[in-house]
C-alpha cells in the first residue's frame, strides 16, 4: 500500500509540475527523429556489446523497427499498416480513433520493448530509456495521452513478439554443423577455427520471400585444382590481389570488415574485439542519410524498416545458397595447394563462402533505399570512424553497394563470382521488398514527395 501511494505521489510530481502543451506542440517535439535516431544507435551500441552474429543482428533490427512503424504509422494518413503484407504477420492491433494519442511516443515504446527483449544486455536499456521517456514526460504530454501511447507501443510490441515467437529461430539454436571434409566444401579457418555460423538459418520465416529458393543462384565455378580451371582462376585472383593490396584496396576491405567478433593472436595469447554487423552499418547508413536529408521521423522509421526487412530477407536467402554449396574458402585453397602461410587480409568468417553475405544484404538494403529516395543520393559514411576504419564518400547506394562487394574479395577472404552473384541476389530481394512491402497508401518516393 505504501509502495503504491508513492507510485502514485511520483506520477503526480512528474505529470503535475509542468503545464501541459497543445496537441500540436508536443507532437511536433515527440516527432524530432533525433531521439529516434539515437535510440536506434543504442540498439546497435547493445548488439555489438552482445556479439550477436549478422544473422541474428539482423532479426533484432528486423522486428525492432517493425513493431516501431507499425505503432507510428496510424498518425500519418498516407501511410499504411504492413498488416497482412508480411508472411503471416497477420493484422496489428489498431488505435481507437475517438482517442488522442502521440504516435512517436508509441513508436519508440514499441521499439525499445522489441529491442530490450530480443537482447540480452538488460542493463544497458535500464538507464537509457529512464533518461529517453524523462525527455517525453517533459513535452507537456498530457497524462491520459502519455499512458494511452505507452500502452498502443506495448500492445504493438506484443503482436510483434508473438510474429517473432513463430518465426523457428528458436527451434535451431544450438544446432551444429557437421563438416564433410569432401573435396571442395568449407572447413573451418584459422585463427579461431570456429564453429559454422547459423547453419540452418534458411529455415527460419522470412517477411517477404515466398520461399528461401525464389531467387537462385547459378551454380559457382565447379571445384577444379587444374590450372587452367575457372575456379583455379578465382583462386589465383584473390592470391595474386591479396599479395599485392595497394593502400586503397585495404581502406575498401577494412572499412566494410564489419566482423562482430575479430580474433587476435599475439605469441600464445588470443583475444576479440568487437565491432559492428553489416546489419548495423546499413542502419547507420539509413541514420546519416536521413539526417542529412532533413527526413522527418515517419519517412525516418520507414526508412530503416524497409531496410532491415530486406536485410533480414536477404540473410536467409543467402544462407540458404552457402549451405547447399558449401563452397571452400579461398584460405584454405591456397593454405593447402600452393601456399601454407599465406593469410587473407581479413579474417576469413566462419560459414562458407558462396554468396557473399555482405554483398546480398547490402545490396537489398541498397536497392530499397534507392527506390525510396532516389538513384543520386550522395553521402558520406562515418560509421565506422569510432573502430578507426575511417571515412568513406559515395554518389549514390549503388556505388556504395558495389563497395562493399568488392571489399570482400580484397579482403581475401571471397571469390569474384562469389560477391558478383551475392550482389545480383540482394538486389532481386531489395526489389522484392520494395514491391511486397508497401508503406504509403500512395507510392511517391521521397524523391518525388516535398521536401517534409
Amino acid at each position: 500500500m505504501k509502495f503504491r501511494l508513492l507510485s502514485i505521489v511520483f506520477v503526480l510530481l512528474i505529470f503535475g509540475c509542468k503545464k501541459e502543451s497543445s496537441p500540436d506542440e508536443y507532437n511536433a517535439r515527440a516527432a524530432d527523429p533525433k531521439l529516434f535516431h539515437e535510440t536506434a544507435t543504442h540498439l546497435t551500441d547493445v548488439i555489438i556489446h552482445d556479439i550477436f552474429k549478422p544473422p541474428v543482428a539482423s532479426r533484432i533490427y528486423g522486428y525492432s523497427f517493425l513493431a516501431a512503424y507499425e505503432a507510428l504509422a496510424p498518425g500519418y494518413p498516407e501511410y499504411q499498416s504492413l498488416g497482412n503484407q508480411l508472411v503471416k504477420f497477420g493484422t496489428p492491433p489498431q488505435p481507437d480513433t475517438a482517442l488522442v494519442y502521440c504516435y512517436p511516443l508509441a513508436s519508440i515504446r514499441a521499439f525499445t520493448v522489441i529491442a530490450r527483449t530480443l537482447t540480452f544486455s538488460g542493463n544497458m536499456w535500464d538507464d537509457y530509456e529512464k533518461g529517453l521517456f524523462k525527455k517525453y514526460q517533459e513535452m507537456g504530454i498530457p497524462e491520459d495521452v502519455y499512458e494511452r501511447s505507452i500502452t498502443y507501443g506495448d500492445t504493438v510490441a506484443k503482436h510483434v513478439l508473438a510474429y517473432s515467437a513463430k518465426d523457428h529461430y528458436k527451434e535451431i539454436r544450438g544446432y551444429r554443423y557437421t563438416v564433410t571434409n569432401k573435396p571442395g566444401t568449407w572447413v573451418p579457418t584459422p585463427p579461431a577455427y570456429a564453429d559454422a555460423c547459423e547453419p540452418k538459418w534458411n529455415t527460419v520465416r522470412t517477411f517477404t520471400l515466398d520461399s528461401v529458393t525464389q531467387f537462385r543462384c547459378p551454380a559457382p565455378a565447379q571445384y577444379d585444382l587444374a590450372k587452367s580451371s575457372k575456379f583455379m582462376q578465382l583462386a589465383m585472383e584473390v592470391y595474386n590481389i591479396g599479395n599485392g593490396l595497394t593502400d586503397a584496396q585495404k581502406a575498401t576491405a577494412y572499412f566494410w570488415d564489419d566482423n562482430a567478433f575479430v580474433t587476435n593472436v599475439v605469441g600464445h595469447a588470443m583475444f576479440a574485439n568487437k565491432k559492428m554487423t553489416p546489419a548495423g552499418h546499413w542502419m547507420a547508413i539509413v541514420r546519416t542519410v536521413a539526417t542529412d536529408k532533413k527526413l522527418n521521423l515517419m519517412q525516418s522509421v520507414e526508412a530503416y524498416t524497409l531496410g532491415a526487412l530486406s536485410i533480414y530477407d536477404a540473410f536467409i536467402a543467402c544462407w540458404d545458397e552457402k549451405y547447399r554449396t558449401v563452397r571452400i574458402r579461398p584460405e584454405t585453397v591456397i593454405n593447402n595447394n600452393w601456399d601454407p602461410n599465406w593469410r587473407p587480409f581479413l579474417e576469413t568468417p566462419a560459414f562458407p563462402e558462396y554468396v557473399s553475405g555482405h554483398s546480398s544484404i547490402s545490396a537489398a538494403c541498397g536497392v530499397v533505399l534507392t527506390q525510396l529516395m532516389g538513384s543520386n543520393v550522395a553521402f558520406t559514411d562515418t560509421t565506422e570512424k569510432k573502430y578507426g576504419h575511417g571515412v568513406k564518400s559515395f554518389k549514390s547506394f549503388e556505388e556504395a553497394y558495389w563497395d562493399a562487394s568488392i571489399s570482400r574479395v580484397y579482403g581475401g577472404i571471397h571469390y569474384r563470382d562469389g560477391v558478383e552473384e551475392g550482389t545480383h541476389l540482394g538486389e532481386k530481394i531489395g526489389t522484392n521488398v520494395w514491391q511486397r512491402a508497401v508503406t504509403r497508401r500512395s507510392r511517391n518516393t521521397l524523391a518525388q514527395s516535398p521536401k517534409p
